[in-house]
């Protein structure tokens, strides 16, 4: 009789168990505002939660640098310490001990705006190179076992996750019922990496098997891939040799490797949402799936490339940002700037209408103030496979061959006009101070020459 009861018992449970799951994720909260950012210095001021707790996201994605926890030395050209120029004898930037690390988590989670985001919304995320612990880091990095114990910690992870028991901070996560699902994939650009310019690894190949296991799992409307470094951006190959960013571009063989997983597991809706280069901007690649994949970059929330800048040269950034070549690039009217980039403060937000029909997804990049800085509307409709494009398919190619040519494609002057420009300016400023220097000396060898006459 004792038997039959318990049996009768481990019955019923199971039968509630299995109950409680199904209306778990049945009873799932439908989403409709996602905001994501990156780049937010917790020793600046961080007034742009105002703007993101008004927008009331039910979920908030860290993009990386969400604390910056290295110790970046002065710039000095000459002395005993010199961090700049082609005679540096001395790193930049250098890691922050275990303690410091701790101290700068703290400070960026008392922040009373992100206070009150953790009490409304969903937080979740990866990091970047500042957070990792040291700039442009990966890999080799000796201190990220403990830092990703720390950025865990700062994300209020339990104990028992199997984050804390795997090599990198990679996670995803599934929110909505059945036909308005979202999957939130975050990947670990930093702990796997190989060094930039070895064209090597970006993910490692643990990661990788999990991606693909991800992309091949339960269906989702939409899917979103957080990754801290731009995927269909590569600025690096039109602003070279002047200066260079990390990038998915700057990897190649990863990239197309990401883009084939896509389109060989067929998955649709995928979104990319990027941080690291302290400004906003919306890129689209048409021709590696079946449809076209977006990336919304949002950085930062606090580090922004307009800041370096005094207010009356700030023009300066956004002419240039129009000057360089970029043929990814989102250009419509609903951008605040004709470059279509943003150079302030930031975040991004992804509005989805599961009403209209078909279901709409809003792309955005908003100012402090929350208003929107440049935005596209996209119809989940168009985000379905279409049949296999690859990269190297020439017929794709010429339909749109605005989102088609990667940046590395562009030849000659029109990829290194920026180069071109700037090296010109250098010549004709250079060539005029000589020319001042030669009236100078001339001037005064006729003053000298006249008053011996005199």
């Amino acid at each position: 009789m004792a038997a039959s009861s318990n049996l009768h018992y481990i019955l019923l449970s199971l039968w509630c168990f299995s109950f409680l799951s199904t209306a778990t994720a049945e009873d799932s909260p439908i989403i409709t505002r996602i905001a994501f950012g990156s780049c937010a210095n917790q020793s600046a001021p961080q007034p742009i939660w105002e703007a993101i707790n008004k927008y009331d996201p039910q979920v908030f994605i860290w993009l990386g640098d969400n604390i910056y926890g290295d110790i970046r030395k002065p710039n000095r050209l000459f002395g005993k310490e010199r961090t700049i120029g082609p005679w540096r004898n001395s790193p930049r930037f250098v890691p922050s001990s275990e303690e410091e690390m701790k101290v700068r988590y703290a400070k960026a989670k008392a922040n009373p705006g992100y206070s009150r985001l953790l009490r409304n919304a969903r937080v979740v995320g990866t990091w970047d190179d500042h957070d990792y612990g040291l700039n442009d880091a990966g890999k080799e990095f000796d201190r990220k076992a403990i830092n990703q114990r720390l950025m865990l910690d700062f994300l209020d992870e339990p104990l028992d996750s199997p984050r804390r028991k795997q090599a990198g901070v990679y996670a995803s996560y599934t929110f909505g019922p059945s036909n308005k699902r979202v999957k939130v994939i975050v990947l670990d650009t930093r702990y796997h990496r190989d060094p930039l310019r070895s064209d090597g690894s970006i993910l490692g190949d643990t990661q990788w098997g999990w991606l693909e296991e991800e992309l091949r799992g339960p269906h989702s409307e939409i899917t979103i891939i957080a990754s801290s470094v731009q995927v269909i951006s590569n600025l690096s190959a039109t602003t070279g040799p002047l200066f260079y960013m990390e990038s998915w571009g700057r990897f190649p063989k990863e990239r197309k490797r990401l883009f084939q997983l896509i389109d060989d597991t067929k998955r649709n809706g995928v979104i990319f949402i990027s941080g690291d280069v302290h400004f906003g901007e919306i890129t689209r690649y048409d021709c590696a799936v079946g449809y076209p994949l977006y990336d919304v970059t949002s950085s930062g929330l606090v580090q922004s490339v307009e800041k370096v800048f005094p207010r009356p040269l700030r023009f300066i950034v956004r002419l240039l940002f129009w000057y360089t070549p970029n043929t990814m690039r989102v250009t419509n009217d609903n951008c605040r700037y004709k470059s279509c980039t943003y150079g302030q403060q930031n975040f991004g937000a992804i509005s989805i209408d599961w009403d209209a029909n078909p279901a709409t997804v809003r792309l955005e990049i908003r100012d402090v103030n929350g208003l929107t800085a440049l935005s596209t509307n996209v119809s989940l409709s168009e985000l379905q496979p279409r049949g296999s494009k690859s990269l190297t398919d020439p017929t794709t190619k010429g339909k749109s061959q605005r989102h088609c040519t990667l940046e590395a494609e562009l030849q000659g002057i029109t990829r290194y006009r920026l180069a071109v420009l700037v090296y010109f300016i250098i010549t004709v400023l250079v060539m005029a101070l000589v020319g001042l220097l030669i009236g100078v000396v001339l001037t005064i060898t006729a003053c000298v020459y006249k008053c011996k006459v005199d």
